[in-house]
């Protein structure tokens, strides 16, 4: 399943959730479709203000899904241009990624978008470097008040399915 010349299978986005009926809209595409000894594969998340307000939204790095795992727990999206605990040529962590706990809140202006560049890991102890599959990942948008707090009822979850192949 390995494309050849490269480190692993190939990513595809094979669904995304519909728009969410909310101010910022999200969007995922694929910017390296498979691993090479030097690089795991990577996907670009944006969120854009689609809205005439400016919005503050929250968690930060949860919106870009920035160290969101998947359902099953088997791979995980991390910040692009780090250095990661990971097996050589295999992509898959050798240890756990701790993430701290505080709450980062972007703000964006009308038509503003944020993007981040996360590459795709296997977790550690998983079975195999990038284990071929489908995949899903989710994350939770937040609108969040002057004072900080998140405003009731003013969330929408969404998110991406991915096979390696």
């Amino acid at each position: 399943t390995r494309p050849a010349g490269t480190g692993g299978p190939g990513v595809h986005i094979v669904a995304t959730d519909d728009a969410p009926d909310f101010p910022v809209r999200p969007a995922v595409e694929v910017t390296r479709e498979a691993a090479t000894p030097d690089y795991p594969p990577q996907l670009r998340v944006t969120v854009t203000n689609g809205s005439e307000e400016s919005v503050s939204v929250g968690e930060g790095r949860a919106i870009v899904f920035a160290y969101v795992t998947d359902d099953s727990g088997d791979l995980m999206l991390l910040p692009a241009g780090e250095q990661y605990p990971a097996e050589a040529d295999c992509w898959r962590l050798t240890e756990g990624i701790a993430v701290t706990e505080e709450y980062r809140v972007v703000d964006l202006a009308p038509g503003e978008s944020v993007s981040q560049l996360v590459d795709l890991y296997g977790t550690a102890g998983g079975d195999g470097c990038l284990p071929v599959g489908e995949y899903r990942f989710e994350t939770t948008y937040s609108l969040v008040d002057e004072d900080g707090s998140s405003e009731a009822g003013r969330g929408v979850e969404w998110g991406f399915s991915l096979t390696l192949e």
